[in-house]
């Protein structure tokens, strides 16, 4: 395709690109965001670092609610409070191996070796449990019956974490060294090296299992046609159990990361960051992983930005208006996946 092509097929981007670069630069002063990054350049590297190592954990949560929405077209909105309970799993590891801030750095990775697992497993355990009570018998039942019994469920979860930890935040010690591993061309610690070292092959692993084992084909099938998915030999039931069990071992990672790397676990978790992560999994493309992925990372770094140059009180504000303006000229997201016709 040649220039004058391109140009007469991207006319309207390119005009709306001209208006935008011709408004900054007349009233680029008076924009807080564009002055912002005009006069500390220096640290818009750092500022977009801190939210790609944010997104990563809104990324594992909406991996979550792509992964059940893509097979059943159903919200899991439980699943924002069982990633909050994963926090609550890291708190009780702590306490229970005893770990305080002057605990050797071995001792930590030895401990969380066996906390993140575990807590994994029993998140894990814990969606897929939902799924078989709250979800299953009302599979053919309307929409509305199974997303009311979603909320619920979600209702249920909040109130055991309160029961749990209590109405307000409870702070872990501090596990992660604060020191910096590189400081050039942007700053990285080692919480930043924690987050990716567990975040990235998560994420990975759940592409790469979706996408070449044989199970991951049953879950890629049963997401086309349930009825002949399970004319085909394939175990619907047990598939749809699978895929929940997923969604929730990665739910509990994060929830592990996060009580980590904020050094808190609270009961309102799972509706901040279930939020966040439901908006990254519609914005990047809801049922599709590398755009649940991807807008996880996104929204991290608009979130990081906002919160610096602007106001962190104008988050929602900010994460919103972006995701409507995505919506009204995208409405399938990003990375649309194709949905088949279902009677």
């Amino acid at each position: 395709m040649n220039i004058a092509a391109w140009f007469a097929k991207n006319t309207r981007a390119v005009i709306a690109l001209v208006v935008v670069v011709a408004v900054l630069a007349v009233f680029g002063k008076s924009i807080p965001i564009w002055s912002g990054c005009t006069a500390a350049l220096d640290r818009c590297a750092d500022i977009v670092a801190i939210g790609v190592f944010q997104g990563m954990i809104v990324a594992l949560v909406a991996l979550g609610y792509t992964l059940v929405y893509g097979i059943l077209q159903l919200i899991n909105f439980a699943n924002g409070s069982v990633f909050m309970l994963g926090s609550v799993g890291a708190l009780f590891g702590v306490e229970i191996f005893g770990l305080t801030k002057d605990t050797p750095a071995t001792t930590v990775i030895l401990a969380f070796a066996v906390i993140l697992p575990v807590t994994m497993l029993l998140t894990a355990g814990l969606n897929a449990g939902i799924e078989r009570v709250a979800y299953r018998p009302l599979r053919r039942a309307p929409t509305l019956a199974t997303l009311i019994s979603a909320i619920g469920m979600d209702f249920i979860l909040q109130n055991v974490g309160q029961v749990l930890i209590g109405p307000s935040p409870v702070s872990l010690p501090s596990l992660l060294p604060t020191t910096n591993i590189i400081t050039e061309p942007f700053v990285i610690k080692v919480s930043h090296v924690f987050v990716t070292a567990i975040t990235v092959p998560l994420l990975i692993g759940l592409m790469w299992f979706v996408q070449a084992t044989r199970q991951g084909k049953a879950m890629r099938a049963t997401a086309q046609d349930r009825e002949a998915a399970g004319l085909m030999g394939i175990d619907v039931n047990r598939t749809i159990s699978l895929t929940f069990l997923l969604a929730g071992a990665l739910a509990g990672g994060a929830g592990v990361i996060v009580a980590l790397y904020n050094g808190s676990a609270w009961w309102q978790y799972g509706f901040s960051y279930g939020l966040l992560a439901f908006t990254a999994a519609v914005f990047g493309g809801i049922g599709n992983l590398l755009g649940a992925a991807v807008g996880g990372i996104f929204l991290g770094v608009l979130i990081s930005l906002n919160a610096f140059y602007v106001d962190p009180r104008w988050q929602d504000v900010v994460v919103f208006g972006i995701l409507v303006v995505v919506l009204v000229f995208r409405p399938t997201g990003l990375f649309a996946a194709k949905q088949s016709e279902r009677a």
